[in-house]
């Protein structure tokens, strides 16, 4: 695909979702997920996450499904996936499909199944900043349905036919992955689990030196899953005074996300008020993603350290 968000929109498209459909979506991710229900023509309906993975909630998600629910569009969040078998139950048990935005689990395993692997089908990013990045922007969908896939191929490329390029069945777009995207990232892809080790190495440093730390929640990583730990993200209720100390130590930071979905002026719409969902308005206020890229020197890790530590007075 051109991108990720273009791989949830065919993919939704490809199952025959849209006008009439409400799709399950947590808040508390990036716009893309929503966006991609809303561009398909569906409504999305937003639920809260879990307050120590900040992962979709599965029990919020069973309450959530009504008359016009047809899928729920689960996010794997920093790196680590959702309850896939809780998921995979309150799916099956209403009919519903499930379809996984892996845009940051790229190798990611939950119950030692990989990301994409759970679903109907599973939508990556090769965003630059994604733990598998091309040079600009990529996508791709996975899934092990054969009429899926071609459908969806079908509506990346113009709606074509399978036998006549110059007839076209469907009403697509253009979305293919250029071919130099495609080869930065097959020549990246040997190194992509080497990569995502040294992650998880830094985030058990990160764990081991912030233990002392009351004022710091470090990341939790249900025991089933295997993070690739696209994001170190603690939590804190300074965290705008801690990312001010960081930034003029220039250590970079980032939040994700400053704003849950339901609280975006795009989806206004929908109703939605301050309050709805407590659990990812708390997270609004306290998450900061800390660098956690492989590259880190043990050095590099330090001086974060160090410069978090000082902050707090430990």
């Amino acid at each position: 695909m051109g991108n990720g968000t273009d791989a949830l929109e065919l993919i939704l498209a490809g199952l025959g979702i849209g006008a009439g459909d409400e799709v399950i979506v947590p808040t508390n991710t990036f716009v893309a997920t929503a966006e991609a229900v809303v561009t398909a023509g569906a409504r999305p309906r937003f639920v809260d996450v879990l307050p120590d993975t900040l992962l979709i909630d599965p029990d919020a998600v069973a309450a959530a499904v009504g008359p016009r629910t047809a899928a729920v569009l689960t996010v794997h969040l920093f790196g680590q996936m959702a309850d896939m078998t809780a998921l995979s139950a309150v799916t099956a048990r209403h009919g519903l499909v499930l379809v996984e935005d892996a845009a940051q689990a790229h190798g990611a395993r939950f119950a030692g199944r990989r990301a994409g692997s759970w679903g109907a089908a599973g939508a990556f990013s090769f965003y630059p900043g994604k733990n598998l990045g091309a040079l600009g922007d990529g996508g791709a969908v996975v899934s092990d349905d054969p009429d899926l896939i071609d459908r969806i191929r079908r509506l990346a490329d113009h709606g074509r036919s399978d036998t006549d390029r110059y007839v076209h069945e469907l009403v697509g777009r253009n979305s293919r992955l250029d071919t130099l995207q495609a080869a930065v990232l097959s020549a990246k892809l040997e190194f992509l689990s080497e990569w995502s080790e040294a992650r998880r190495r830094h985030a058990a440093y990160y764990d081991a030196a912030f233990r002392g730390v009351p004022e710091i929640r470090t990341p939790a990583i249900d025991e089933a899953n295997e993070s690739i730990y696209n994001q170190y993200t603690i939590r804190t209720d300074r965290r705008d005074a801690l990312q001010a100390h960081l930034k003029a130590r220039e250590i970079g930071t980032a939040i994700y996300y400053p704003i849950p979905l339901h609280l975006q002026q795009c989806f206004a719409y929908l109703g939605y008020k301050p309050g709805a969902f407590p659990e990812s308005e708390r997270a609004a206020k306290e998450v900061l993603s800390l660098p956690v890229y492989p590259e880190l020197t043990e050095g590099q890790l330090g001086e974060v350290v160090e410069a978090v530590r000082e902050f707090y007075g430990y």
